[in-house]
C-alpha cells in the first residue's frame, strides 16, 4: 500500500466506518493486511494509539475519535474535489455508492443499471443493500434509496419509480384451511409472517380506506429480517405476509399466491432516490439521476 499520509487517513476513516479492518480492506480494494498496515504507520506517525483492538472488535480510542470527527469533512471535500474533475472528461467516470433497501434493490435497481452500465463504461456501481437507515454522508455514499417518509428532511429526493402499493398475500391452500380475512381486524386470527427491522422493532402492518386508517400488530409464529425471507415462508404456506406489491406480482400472475384485503391496500408515494442539499452532484451521480429521470417513471410498474 502506498506510504502517503492521505492513503493513511483514508484507511484509518474506512476501518473507523465500519469498526472492522476487514470491511475497510473491502471498500478500499486492499487486504485486511495492508489495511493494518496503513493503520500502525499512522499510529507510529501520530504516536497516539487510535484503535482498541480485540479478537472480536475494534473500536476507536477517544484519539481515534477526535481524528475521525475532524477528518470526515475534511476527506468529503477532498472526495469531492477529486470528483468534480470528471467534469473535464468526455464522459462521466468515477465510482457511485448507493445504499438502498432489498426490495427496492431488486424492484427498481435491477431494471435500471443495466441500461446504466451500457451508456457509461467508465462508471463503477457499488450498490448495498440495507434495510436499516443509515447516516450516507457519514457512511460515504453518493445517495441513498428510501421510502418518501424516511428521506431526511434535508436531502434533495426525486422520485425512483412509480408510486406503491402493499399486497397481503397467502397460498391459495392456506386460505382455503383458514378462512379469507375481509378486514384488517380478521388478521388476529391467522397466522401472520412478521418482518423485524434492523433496529430490532417489529414492523406494525399498516392499512386503509378512505378516512380510516390502521396499524395492526400481528401475531405469527414466522419472524423474518428480510421481506424476500417473508415472501419465501408465505410461497411455503406458513401463512399471510404483508410485502411490495411488485415484489409479488409474478406470484400473484402464476397463482401462487393469491391477495387478501386489496380493498384496504391502497398506492402510497414509493421510494426516492436523495442525495446531501449541501454537496455538489458528481458526473456518476449526476449520470444516473438523468437516467433516472428518463426510465424511472416506468419503473416499479405492475405487470
Amino acid at each position: 500500500m502506498p506510504s502517503d499520509p492521505l492513503s493513511h487517513l483514508s484507511a484509518f476513516a474506512a476501518v473507523a466506518r465500519h469498526a472492522s479492518f476487514r470491511k475497510a480492506g473491502a471498500e478500499l480494494g486492499l487486504s485486511t493486511s495492508a489495511v493494518s498496515y496503513a493503520i500502525r504507520g499512522l499510529e507510529a506517525r501520530l504516536g497516539v494509539m487510535l484503535f482498541h483492538r480485540t479478537t472480536r472488535s475494534v473500536s476507536l480510542t477517544e484519539a481515534g475519535r477526535r481524528l475521525f470527527e475532524r477528518l470526515q469533512p475534511a476527506l468529503r471535500d477532498v472526495g469531492e474535489a477529486l470528483a468534480q474533475m470528471n467534469d473535464f472528461r468526455a464522459a462521466p467516470a468515477g465510482t457511485l455508492r448507493i445504499n438502498m433497501p432489498r426490495s427496492a434493490t431488486r424492484l427498481l435497481m435491477a431494471p435500471v443499471l443495466p441500461a446504466f452500465l451500457r451508456r457509461y463504461p467508465d462508471i463503477h456501481v457499488e450498490v448495498v443493500d440495507n434495510d436499516g437507515l443509515i447516516d450516507i454522508v457519514a457512511d460515504g455514499y453518493d445517495a441513498g434509496v428510501r421510502l418518501h417518509e424516511s428521506v431526511p428532511e434535508d436531502m434533495v429526493a426525486i422520485p425512483f419509480g412509480t408510486p406503491q402499493r402493499s399486497a397481503c398475500v397467502a397460498t391459495p391452500a392456506y386460505l382455503a384451511e383458514r378462512g379469507v380475512p375481509l378486514h384488517p381486524y380478521d388478521l388476529a386470527t391467522h397466522d401472520c409472517i412478521r418482518y423485524r427491522f434492523p433496529s430490532g422493532r417489529l414492523y406494525k402492518w399498516e392499512f386503509g380506506r378512505g378516512e380510516t386508517e390502521l396499524e395492526i400488530d400481528v401475531r405469527g409464529r414466522c419472524t423474518f429480517g428480510d421481506l424476500g425471507s417473508c415472501i419465501d415462508a408465505a410461497l411455503g404456506g406458513v401463512g399471510i405476509a404483508l410485502a411490495l406489491h411488485g415484489q409479488v406480482e409474478p406470484y400473484l400472475h402464476d397463482g401462487r399466491l393469491v391477495s387478501v384485503l386489496d380493498d384496504w391496500c391502497p398506492p402510497y408515494p414509493g421510494f426516492m432516490l436523495y442525495y446531501p442539499r449541501q454537496r455538489g452532484l458528481t458526473s456518476a451521480l449526476r449520470a444516473f439521476i438523468d437516467l433516472l429521470r428518463e426510465v424511472g417513471p416506468r419503473l416499479g410498474q405492475d405487470r
